[in-house]
């Protein structure tokens, strides 16, 4: 199932993406939003794809996307052709010029699903005890320091790596790995629970640092 978010503020665009989306059996929709400054940061980490139109009220939705510091795959849908360049250079999937058809729609949401298939396949190698490992990303569960190492940890093994944390949390960021402790930098996907003091992954409690809270807490909301 791919999760989307609409940032559109024409009803009837929004009609007939209500339409395609129930035409589309494996896209759920989270919300239909007409300013990106409503969308709750909770639905913005769920989402896999944003459908955005770039005119919009308070804030043009280009610059809404540069706001975002991981943000999902966008599809953007407008009627303004001119602003292709300036989308592209922020790394958007395509570029749907309003009216298209079920078609368009359709060839533009299986690049996304092309590309969420190829992350979700990513993987790292690693040099450990003089054995490359080859990792896949999705499977690490966190990345523990132990004095001059590193521990990453999978359920399956944990290999000591001569290296820092923060060179760990450079390289793993694009894989929204988050540090939620001097100690710990966890997988975002693996983590199970969240207390103000404790994140669950698997069957480990890893305890959140106070000066990552704040981060943490944008990243995941405690309501």
């Amino acid at each position: 199932m791919m999760n989307c978010i609409v940032l559109e503020d024409e009803k009837n665009a929004q009609k007939v993406l209500e339409l395609y989306f129930r035409k589309t059996k494996f896209i759920h929709c989270l919300g239909f939003f007409e300013s990106g400054l409503d969308i709750p940061i909770s639905k913005l980490k769920k989402a896999d794809v944003i459908f955005l139109d770039i005119e919009l009220p308070e804030l043009n939705g280009l610059d809404f996307l540069k706001t975002l510091e991981n943000p999902p795959k966008v599809i953007v849908t407008t009627a303004y052709p001119n602003f292709a360049v300036a989308a592209f250079e922020l790394a958007v999937v395509d570029y749907l010029v309003k009216p298209f058809s079920y078609e368009r729609f359709i060839k533009s949401v299986n690049r996304v699903r092309e590309q969420l298939s190829e992350m979700n396949d990513e993987f790292i190698f690693v040099n450990a005890n003089k054995t490359m490992h080859k990792l896949k990303v999705d499977e690490i569960l966190y990345i523990k320091s132990e004095l001059d190492y590193v521990a990453i940890v999978t359920d399956k093994e944990k290999l000591l790596i001569l290296d820092s944390l923060n060179t760990w949390e450079e390289k793993m960021k694009c894989y929204n790995f988050i540090r939620i402790h001097r100690s710990y930098l966890v997988n975002s996907k693996q983590i199970h629970k969240i207390s103000s003091t404790k994140v669950t992954i698997s069957k480990t409690e890893i305890p959140i640092g106070i000066t990552y809270k704040t981060k943490l807490g944008e990243k995941f909301p405690l309501k």
